[in-house]
Formats: C-alpha cells, structure tokens, sequence
C-alpha cells in the first residue's frame, strides 16, 4: 500500500480550464452559442472573431464582402461587445480572445462592456493573443507595419500590467507556427526568438527608473503566456513543451533577471493541431484529437493550463454546435474519467524523454542563434518565413511520397460511406449569407444615431498620440476612450493605418530553396517544358489570396511547385481584391489563375472574381483551392470555374499536372494568356 500511495499525489490535480473555440454569424448568436456552452461543462470562453474584425475593417468595406461572420463573430463598436457578453459576468469569466493586429481595439470594447456590468477592469481575467509576429509569419490577420505593431503590442503590455493586473495581454503563438510547416525545434526557437523581441519592446516602454524597470518587468513577465501546437507524434510533442519550459526559464533568470519562481513558470494554452486534421476519413479526426490532447495532459510538469480542441469536421467547414460539444466531451472524459491527475509527474527520470528534451533544446538554440544574427525576430520574418515555406514544401513531399502516412488519406484509403456527413449541408455549419447585410445596416445605424463629434474628437486624438515622433504616450488609454466614444473597429483600424502606414508581409515564395528536379518533379519539369515550346514562352500563373483569408500556406505552396515545374509565377500576397486580381492578371498575360480560400467566403468572392475578370478582358482559366464543401463545387463551376481542389487533393504534383493539361486545351487565344483566364487553385 506505501508504494501505490506514493506513487499517486495525495488529491488529483484540478482540471485545466476548459475552453472551445467559438463564435460566428452575429454576437446575439454566438452569445447564445457562449452561454449553451457554459452549461455543458465548459469552464473559459474563447471567441473567434471574422476576418474584417480581426484586420480592422467595418462590415461595409470593400476588402470585408463575403467575409463577415464566417470563421467567427463580428465585432464593429462596443454595443456589439455588450452583446456579445450579455448575461456573462466578466467579473467572473476567463476569456480568451484569438485577436492580433487589433488586439488593443477588442481589449478595449471589453473593458467597455465590463464597465456597462459596474465590472473594474482590474477584476477582468483571460488572455489577447496579440502576437503580431507570427501573423507577419504564418496567418496573415496583421494591419499595420512591423514598427507601430511592437508599439501597440508593447503598450498593451505596460498597460495591463498595471491596470488590468489579472489578463495575459499577450499568448506568445507557436500554435500557427506548426500550422505552416514549422518542425519542433522551429516551433520552439521561433516562438522564443518572437518573445525575446516582444519582452526587449516591452522593456524599452516602461520607464528609465532602473529599480522600478525591473520590477515592472518581473511583472511583465509573469504575465506573458503562450498558445502551442501538439501534433499527432505526441511523445515528441510533449517534449517539444518541456523543452520550451526549460528555455523560458533560462530567459527569464539570464536576459531578464527574473528570480521569482512564480514569474518563471512556463505558462501555456493549447489548441491541439487542425492541420493535421484530413476532408478524407474525417471520422480519423476523432481520435487524432485525442491523441494529440495527450501530449498536453499527460505530463504534470508540463502539463496546459487551459486547452481547447479543434472539432473533427474542421477540414470540411465550420463546426456545429454538436460537434463543438463532442471536443469539450473528449476533454471532460479525459479528465473525470481517468487517472492522469492523480499522479505526479510520469516522465521525471526516464532517459528517453530527458534524451528527446536534450536534442530539441540544442537545436532550437542553434536556431534562435540564427534569428539573432538576423538582427532578431522582426528583422528575421523574411528569413523566418522562408524557412517554413521550405519546411512545409518537405512536409508535403513526404506525404506525397508516402514517407509520412496519413490513413486515410495516402494509405488505407479503402473505406464506406460516413454517416457523419450525410446531411444537406455535408456535416458542417453554413452561415446564411443574408447576415452580411443586417451587419451592414447594423454598422451604418450605430454610426447614424452615436455622438458624431464625440467620436471624431477621440480618434484625433488617437491619431495624434499614434503620430508622436518620441511616443511618449501610451496608445492605450486613448484606444479606451474611442470605444467609449462609439467608434467602430474599422475607424480605429483605419486611424492608425493613416498614421503608420500598410504593410506586405514576405510571401517566403522567392525566397525558398529550389527543389531537387528528379522523380515526379523531373517528369512534370519535362510537361511544362513541352508546354512552353507550344505556347512559345513559359506558361504563366498567377496565384490569388482573394478577401481577407491570411492562411497561405497552400497557396505558398501552389506557387513553389509550379515555380520548381518551370513556370513563371506571380504570387502577390494575400487580401487583393477582385478588381486586383483581375487587373494583375491582365496585366500579367497569365495563362491560368489560381485562387485560394480557406474562409468560407468562396461562394461570395469567387464569383466576382470572376466577374471581375470578364469586365477586364481577361479569359484566363481559373482554378480554386479550399475548404470547398462538395455541396458547392456545382455552383462554382457553373460560375465558370475550371477545376475544384479541396485538402484531400494532397497531390500537389498532380494537381500541377492538370493545370498544365488544361492550359494546353485552351484554344490559340488563351494560350497566348494576355487576354485569357480561367480560375485556379492554391
């Protein structure tokens, strides 16, 4: 009996706080949606805002059609955030906000809506992502250039760290590192590189006093936490964790001077990996998740303080409420139902884990060795987002080849029909279309019926302390006021972007390596050559990122093959408009034209599109690439797209190998590609 009680801790550990990443359509909905949740079992709110929220744009612009309310909740003045929370008590909650370039705008309207519950915004607690870096790297929801961005992220930190002592003003991301094709030891060395450089801003914010600088830093520290990715290989994965709660504390004692145990912890959420997740098989999803929650559960030393699951119909489409419900069941069975609480940590002394934890920890040296010669993770984003064009390119080609199997997909790929998608709407959530336009006329009453000169006296001044040459001035305080006043996200947004200026981020496309031209590479080199000597020049493509989908990870992909296949390439980027892409296009003399869509907007954005080069002259074949539902496909090809791909097409090269056949089809006219398109896929 001695040995069995000490193996086991004297009481179970508490549960990790339970999160499910939620929001869509509009804030009475998701609120709603919020609240069914919280009675199921659920213990922490994670929202999901859309796009135009999450890159500052108001439901009527332009770059927001088809967007709103499609991979999460509209937010566009503070009216929305009450909304959103009504009947929640912020005292009370912890919540999560997946938020970036405008994280200070959502941090704001909440601490709004907590002052409309007589809730001090002292007494709030939960976390902003705001991790501006890894949008320059891997999801493409920034706004603003690198400079400014550090200096809002910086000033929200210094700002909460007195004010709003109990929130995370920021999650350090690895979790859409992992998603574009980062290794583990990437995963960890950019993820670290990346808070070196928040903590150096940060630092460089809180005063010249170098008593108080440090104890302010202490603080701030202790307040920085991250959101990883756990991948399917979990035993590796869960070193990956003790790794980075080695270097984390490593950092903290020797760059920072940090000596309090407590600000030292190793802090983290996780959501574990949806790129993982397959259209094929989706069923297989189930117990991937599961697997994957694992990595993050089992250790206690390393073991996540809040987690939320992705649902097992993500690569179709939008989860339903059922489905959201079936992860928050995965996490509860994992913690009601067995015993990995009751226990200390299983893996202390085992040689194989410390060895796994050894060769990431000098790997991942060596690497944030490389982003510091860079100049560090700013300067480093060209550098850094080549490198995970590169690593994704080998991920792929190991699944192509059949080096990494994926069942279902590139093995054992034999199977019966599901159950699970046999519905109208093929197993997942369609949001109506029609919410755009109540948004829309939302958004223009809240403007009409507000204190106009209000708001225009709070984003003067807004843009006033944006412009100040010593930036003295905490952003902040004055992004407070404008929600106060009534402004909208897009006004905000819009603001600073006068005062700093826009901004490209590197695509990684020209940067990364060429590939080895033997095997299947060599024979589709040898297609488009004959190709060529038909068409008189290299056949042309042009890949597009219409809307405000900043996930370009395939459509970085796209580009490379046909690149390495020995076509001209033009690949601008993600957020282009329709009349953009048209015009580049025209402009181009391109062959084919590929476009990319992982937002649910394709239904909406495709067909102006293609509108949109009709108007231009352009009769170019166009290809899509996506989260396309099959229930969609008729309807795009009917608006004049070529050929669909969806994630279970894997094959990349083949893939290649039909937009050579089509352009080769295409009567004289469109082969000479000046006036000709037709719509592609990335």
């Amino acid at each position: 009996m001695s040995a069995e009680s000490s193996a086991r801790l004297p009481e179970p550990d508490r549960p990790w706080m339970m999160r499910t990443y939620a929001g869509h359509s509009t804030a009475r909905a998701s609120n709603e949606l919020y609240r069914r949740n919280l009675r199921k079992g659920q213990t922490g709110l994670s929202v999901a805002f859309d796009l135009p929220t999450q890159t500052g744009y108001d439901p009527d612009d332009e770059l927001a059609r088809g967007e709103v309310g499609k991979v999460g909740v509209p937010i566009s003045h503070r009216g929305d955030m009450a909304a959103l929370m009504d009947g929640i008590p912020l005292g009370e909650m912890n919540t999560s906000m997946t938020i970036n370039a405008t994280a200070a705008w959502l941090l704001a309207l909440y601490i709004v809506a907590a002052e409309e519950q007589s809730v001090a915004q002292d007494q709030l607690q939960g976390t902003t992502q705001n991790d501006i870096i890894k949008e320059f790297l891997a999801r493409g929801t920034y706004a603003f250039p690198p400079a400014p961005s550090m200096r809002l992220i910086a000033d929200m930190i210094a700002y909460t760290v007195e004010h709003v002592p109990r929130w995370n003003p920021i999650n350090i991301c690895s979790y859409h590192l992992q998603e574009a094709g980062a290794t583990p030891v990437q995963e960890i060395a950019y993820a670290m590189s990346n808070a070196i450089a928040v903590l150096d801003a940060v630092r460089a914010r809180i005063g010249a006093d170098a008593g108080a600088a440090q104890e302010r830093m202490e603080q701030v520290f202790g307040r920085i936490s991250f959101f990883v990715n756990a991948g399917v290989r979990f035993v590796e994965e869960h070193a990956k964790l003790r790794a980075m709660s080695i270097l984390w504390e490593e950092l903290g004692r020797e760059r920072y001077g940090v000596q309090d145990p407590r600000h030292l912890r190793f802090r983290y959420g996780v959501q574990v990996n949806s790129l993982g997740l397959t259209e094929a098989q989706p069923e297989n999803n189930v117990q991937r998740i599961v697997l994957e929650a694992l990595a993050v559960t089992l250790g206690r030393d390393a073991r996540a303080r809040a987690i939320q699951l992705p649902a097992w119909n993500e690569a179709l489409g939008l989860p339903r409420p059922w489905d959201q419900q079936w992860s928050l069941r995965i996490q509860q069975v994992l913690a009601y139902e067995t015993d990995i609480l009751e226990y200390p940590d299983i893996f202390e002394g085992s040689k194989v884990m410390d060895a796994l934890v050894s060769e990431l920890l000098d790997g991942a040296r060596a690497e944030m060795a490389v982003v510091a010669e860079h100049g560090g993770a700013v300067q480093a984003v060209p550098y850094m987002k080549a490198a995970l064009v590169d690593s994704h390119r080998e991920r792929l080609r190991r699944i192509e080849a059949g080096e990494q199997v994926v069942v279902g997909q590139n093995r054992f790929t034999e199977t019966e029909e599901s159950p699970l998608t046999a519905d109208a709407e093929g197993g997942i959530l369609v949001v109506d279309p029609a919410i755009e336009a109540e948004q829309i006329e939302d958004v223009r009453r809240w403007r009409a019926e507000r204190d106009q000169a209000a708001v225009e006296e709070a984003l003067a001044e807004l843009a006033r302390v944006a412009g100040e040459e010593n930036a003295s001035e905490n952003l902040m305080t004055v992004t407070i006021a404008a929600a106060r006043a009534g402004a909208t996200t897009g006004e905000w947004a819009g603001t600073l972007r006068r005062v700093f200026g826009s901004y490209r981020a590197p695509t990684g496309v020209g940067e990364a390596a060429a590939a080895a031209g033997d095997g299947e590479l060599g024979e589709l080199r040898g297609e488009v050559s004959r190709l060529q000597q038909k068409l008189g020049r290299r056949p042309k493509i042009l890949v597009g990122k219409p809307g405000l989908d900043g996930h370009s990870n395939g459509a970085e992909q796209i580009a490379v093959r046909a690149r390495d296949s020995g076509m001209d390439v033009v690949y601008e980027g993600i957020r282009l408009t329709p009349s953009q892409i048209a015009a580049s296009a025209l402009q181009e003399g391109v062959h084919v034209i590929g476009l990319s869509i992982l937002s649910g907007s394709h239904r909406q954005l495709i067909p102006a599109v293609i509108d949109a080069l009709h108007d231009a002259g352009v009769t170019a074949p166009v290809v899509v690439g996506g989260i396309i539902p099959e229930q969609d496909v008729a309807a795009l090809e009917k608006a004049g797209v070529a050929a669909v791909y969806t994630p279970k097409d894997f094959d990349i090269n083949r893939i290649m190998r039909d937009i050579v056949a089509l352009v080769g089809t295409l009567p004289a006219a469109g082969q000479a590609g000046a006036n000709g398109a037709t719509n592609g896929s990335a």
